[in-house]
């Protein structure tokens, strides 16, 4: 296969191999439809006592919390999808023989990230959506130029989800075990991404600090470009805000993977 074709293929690849989990994906919709109205309803008490909480309606801030159940499992920032396999193959030594393929290693990863999100935004994502739409007074989109924003920031957001779950996943060339790591990691993003509540909320200089931390890239730009709070040179912003944490991490990444290969320790090989 030509190097232009592999990713593609990979990515694709990926997509299939979770598109076989028919069982767990209609678990994972359930699960999240459940949370969202668990969160939708202590939404409502909170805006009913403070109607502009975070600089949010009512109807944004429900429309908030189902694109956040939407996008759970696709940014998978609370860890899941490659990480754990790939932290696996570093500790009984089976990197070596990635290491050795004609392939990147980290745009394998990637590519096979991004597969596996793609099918979690349409298995996953639409789902518990609808059904926040027909359950709750929610205020999306009519143009559709909003939803393609809404997708670009998406896309944006997998990557950079993607490159922050990757460093943590080098770790394990030089823990013995990751997952106290990636457990860290996990909590970390579930409360610095906005997918328990909008980062707007957080008070003074704290609310300030934590919208510029890259996990504010995979929940709460995409939420903001849906619900129209970007508009004009604001959303060209938001994007290059997230472009810049894309390639940075990236970056930060290829560092600590050339350090890892150049240290050939690879635990259990």
């Amino acid at each position: 296969m030509r190097p232009s074709g592999l990713y593609p293929a990979v990515a694709a690849s990926g997509f299939r191999r979770y598109a076989t989990y028919r069982v767990a994906t209609a678990a994972g919709v359930f699960t999240n439809t459940v949370f969202g109205f668990i969160l939708a309803y202590t939404y409502i008490a909170l805006w009913s006592e403070r109607p502009h909480l975070g600089g949010y309606d009512q109807a944004e801030a429900l429309t908030f919390v189902w694109t956040g159940q939407a996008l759970y499992a696709t940014v998978a920032i609370a860890g899941g999808g490659f990480q754990e396999e790939l932290q696996e193959r570093i500790r009984n030594g089976d990197v070596a023989v990635d290491l050795y393929r004609p392939a990147d290693l980290q745009l394998w990863w990637l590519a096979s990230d991004l597969g596996r999100a793609g099918f979690q935004l349409l298995g996953r994502g639409v789902v518990p959506l609808a059904v926040g739409a027909l359950a709750f007074d929610l205020a999306l989109p009519s143009d559709p130029l909003v939803w393609g924003l809404f997708l670009l920031a998406v896309l944006l957001g997998l990557v950079v989800a993607f490159a922050i779950r990757y460093l943590v996943a080098l770790a394990a060339f030089w823990l013995l075990d990751g997952t106290g790591l990636s457990m860290l990691s996990a909590l970390i993003g579930l409360f610095f991404s906005g997918s328990l509540l909008p980062l707007t909320v957080f008070p003074g200089a704290f609310g300030d600090i934590v919208q510029w931390l890259p996990w504010a890239a995979t929940v709460q730009v995409p939420a903001d470009t849906l619900i129209g709070r970007h508009e004009g040179a604001a959303v060209v912003g938001v994007l290059a805000f997230q472009a810049a944490w894309a390639a940075a991490l990236l970056l930060a990444g290829r560092s600590v993977q050339a350090a890892a290969t150049r240290k050939v320790v690879v635990q259990g090989g």
